[in-house]
């Protein structure tokens, strides 16, 4: 079946599939009996891709981050060179970030996961790095009296004591995922920068760029507000030092 199509006075053109409302046509702020016939085909979809895409990125990021953090505080000379790579990962563009990629690894999900990996190692590589460094000398020097190896102090003491800022480079690393995701539309039909894009590609269709955009907006804030309580949650120490 081919889908007729409504060409608006400003230039949108929609496709009806044979019906359409009032609404749709005049191409109106926003609509909400589109909203509702579009969910499920084409919102739902975006949603649950740009959540996978961010969630994917967000571990690897963090896992590899994590590692060179880790050895960085044992070994201080590795901070430095990481921090270099982390920085010069961070400055490039995202759209000539998969330009780069593209030719090498194709246009799939493999060259979208690296590139939106590559932003978050900076801001996890260095949160949790400064998290393992402003853990007091007196405390280590407490636990090494103790008997404490270095592994146990570590599992045991900085780690515990590093969290929240570990947990503040996450939630950064997070929202800006959920911002860089949108941008993947243009290698790939996938995430809520798709319908925006489509919507801008009908001519500004309101409703659907509306409605994708607050999408994209509300999944950064509920991210945040989760790994916000999370925060506290694990680290019910640093919260009742602040309300003091």
């Amino acid at each position: 079946m081919v889908a007729a199509t409504i060409a608006l006075a400003d230039g949108p053109v929609i496709p009806t599939f044979g019906t359409t409302s009032k609404c749709v046509k005049d191409n109106d702020t926003f609509c909400t009996d589109w909203l509702k016939t579009n969910w499920s085909p084409v919102l739902k979809p975006a949603l649950i891709q740009h959540i996978e895409l961010t969630l994917i990125a967000l571990v690897i990021g963090f896992a590899i981050s994590f590692t060179l953090a880790v050895v960085a505080h044992r070994q201080r000379w590795l901070a430095a060179p990481v921090t270099f790579l982390g920085s010069l990962l961070y400055t490039v563009p995202s759209l000539a970030a998969f330009e780069i990629l593209v030719p090498i690894t194709g246009i799939n999900r493999l060259t979208v996961e690296l590139a939106l990996v590559s932003y978050t190692l900076l801001i996890l590589f260095t949160n949790t790095l400064a998290g393992l460094a402003g853990v007091s000398p007196e405390v280590l020097d407490a636990a090494r009296g103790a008997g404490l190896t270095d592994g146990q102090i570590l599992r045991k003491v900085e780690l515990p004591l590093a969290l929240p800022t570990i947990i503040a480079g996450i939630r950064v690393a997070a929202v800006t995922l959920v911002s860089l995701v949108t941008v993947v539309a243009f290698v790939l039909p996938q995430g809520l920068g798709k319908p925006i894009f489509d919507a801008l590609n009908k001519g500004n269709f309101n409703t659907e760029f509306i409605a994708a955009g607050t999408l994209c907006v509300l999944l950064a804030l509920v991210a945040d507000a989760l790994l916000a309580g999370s925060q506290r949650l694990v680290t019910p120490w640093a919260s009742a030092r602040r309300s003091r």
